[in-house]
């Protein structure tokens, strides 16, 4: 079993940063594949980015391509998302998921935090 914890959400002026940290415990040595999904209200869950830790290769949706920048601790147990430049449509709650085959997949990630809430007001 591996337990997530995200923290770092908040409110925040259009235009700011947020840094996102999801902290890993359990097996966490099988979670090659660690990511960031978000879910805006009425709205499906997306991916935003992915890291493969083994390697260290990132992955990212398009509309957060150069805002967004996704790492990991030396320890790999512990992943983040600064967030710059946030827009008000970044507004959602973000999730950080862990080990899947495909890191675009949803339904493949068996392990996911309880979320937290980044809101970006205009």
């Amino acid at each position: 079993q591996v337990q997530l914890v995200e923290s770092g959400g908040g409110l925040v002026q259009a235009g700011g940063s947020l840094r996102l940290s999801c902290a890993a415990s359990g097996r966490t040595f099988g979670s090659n594949v660690m990511a960031w999904f978000r879910q805006a209200p009425g709205k499906e869950r997306e991916f935003v980015a992915a890291i493969i830790r083994n390697s260290g290769r990132t992955y990212y949706t398009d509309s957060v391509k150069g805002r967004f920048t996704i790492s990991k601790d030396s320890a790999k147990v512990t992943m983040y998302l600064q967030m710059n430049s946030l827009k008000v449509e970044d507004t959602a709650v973000y999730y950080c998921a862990a080990e899947a085959r495909n890191y675009y997949s949803l339904s493949e990630y068996n392990y996911w935090g309880q979320g937290t809430q980044v809101t970006v007001s205009s």
